[in-house]
């Protein structure tokens, strides 16, 4: 199946989860705004949350610096 994500196009495995596509992502761990069809999804619900064909989601990560 394919979802968006960030504005892309990719593919992912059917009854993939949330939390599994952090981690393909590598940033497992990290502080992340994850929104999947506009709706913020809480970090307690990631790996509750099956993603599902057509889905957009946009993750954004937190970088400090100074």
């Amino acid at each position: 199946m394919n979802i968006v994500l960030n504005g892309q196009p990719r593919p992912v495995n059917n009854g993939t989860h949330l939390e599994q596509l952090v981690q393909e992502l590598g940033l497992k761990g990290k502080r992340l705004a994850v929104e999947i069809n506009r709706e913020i999804i809480p970090r307690s619900q990631y790996a509750n949350t099956e993603l599902k064909n057509g889905d957009t989601i946009e993750i954004v990560h937190a970088i400090g610096g100074g």
